[in-house]
This record gives structure tokens, sequence and C-alpha cells, in this order.
């Protein structure tokens, strides 16, 4: 669907968190397309895929002008941003930017992704973005998500269609362009690390690196 509005409304959500590296970059690159409301997580939710909050109230914390923190998962931040929080309709959901890639089986798990696909699923066009590991800022990747977000008001989206869009780690003079792809595998290796705590009891963590 496409916005009349001269003024589209915008919601950002993420899962790393009210203090994630890329969300004031992405919100003040979208404020210059139109009006944008923030709702994140309250602590880092990476991994919570698209996880609801149903046995636990929710709660809205106020932080600043329009950015908001939510005691729940990304997926609960777009549907509450989405269904209660921003009085009109929604033009569009950005979802980052996310602080690593999520490529093949990432989105699975990746909460950046669940909270754009659960705009897609009430209706509303969204882009994912997510960023490699490495030195520098997300200036770069807020300017192109200016611009794709820009392309998706004018032009809009197939219903049920998410760009999750991945850029490297690099100042904008060293990207080389924008390719379309489809998703292909990204396979970790399986293991749980066994630990041993001061008082002798086993604790476990989930561990896997890339092969």
């Amino acid at each position: 669907m496409k916005p009349t509005r001269a003024k589209p409304r915008i919601l950002i959500v993420n899962d790393d968190g009210i203090h994630g590296e890329g969300l004031r970059p992405l919100i003040e690159a979208l404020r210059q397309l139109g009006r944008v409301t923030t709702v994140v997580p309250e602590r880092e939710r990476s991994t919570a895929s698209h996880s609801l909050t149903l046995h636990k109230p929710l709660r809205l914390t106020k932080v600043a002008g329009e950015i908001h923190t939510l005691n729940g998962t990304p997926a609960d931040c777009a549907r509450f941003g989405v269904l209660n929080l921003m009085k009109e309709r929604v033009d569009l959901v950005v979802s980052g930017i996310n602080r690593g890639h999520n490529l093949g089986q990432d989105v699975l798990y990746s909460g950046t992704v669940a909270a754009a696909a659960e705009a897609t699923l009430l209706g509303i066009p969204a882009i994912a973005l997510s960023r490699g590991l490495g030195p520098g800022g997300y200036e770069a990747g807020a300017a192109f998500a200016r611009t794709l977000a820009r392309t998706v008001l004018k032009e809009g989206l197939p219903r049920g269609r998410v760009l999750n869009v991945n850029f490297p780690p690099l100042p904008a003079s060293r990207m080389r362009g924008v390719r379309l792809t489809r998703l292909g595998d990204r396979v970790y290796d399986k293991k749980i690390v066994v630990r041993t705590d001061p008082r002798g009891d086993s604790y476990f963590w989930m561990a896997g690196r890339r092969v």
C-alpha cells in the first residue's frame, strides 16, 4: 500500500534495544522522510525470533520525544507500535540497524527480521536492516536505509514481502552497489559448552561458529 499523506508515518523497531549502536543514526536519517516513532526493547533481545509476550503485562516507557522502550520482544514492539501507540495508520516499519548480518538460517532466529515480518502480517510494508561486524559507524547504512525507505514509500511492496537488507561495515565510498538476491545458507557448527560454577554445579552456553 502506498501512502497518500505528505508526511508519512514511520515506525522504527529493533532487537538490540535502546542502546543499539545503529538506532540513533537510523532515527536521524528517517526523520528526513516523515514523522518517526520508535519502539524498541528495553534490553538486548537478539535471537528472540518471532516470539510474542502473552503471559505477562507489557509496559511502555517514554525515553524522549517519540522514542519509547517496551519490556517485550522485537515482534511485540512492532505489533504494539502499529496497533496501539501510533494513532494513525503506519506507512512503513523499519527494523534495525542490527549489529551483525542476518543471512541464511539467521533469519529464523533474528529478532530484527521477525519484527519486520510481524509488520507485514499486519499489512504494513517493512524493511529489516543489518550491518556486518567491524569498526566504523552506521551512517552509510542509515543513508542507504533512507534512500530505500523513500522508494518503498513511493512504490510500495507486494503484500507479505519483507526486504532483508545486509550491508558491510564500510563507508559509503567503499560500497560497490546493491544486489537483489535470494536467501542462501549460513551454517554453524552445533555445540553446547559445559562449564562448572564455584559450587561444582554445571551450567551451559549455547555455542556455534560459522563454518
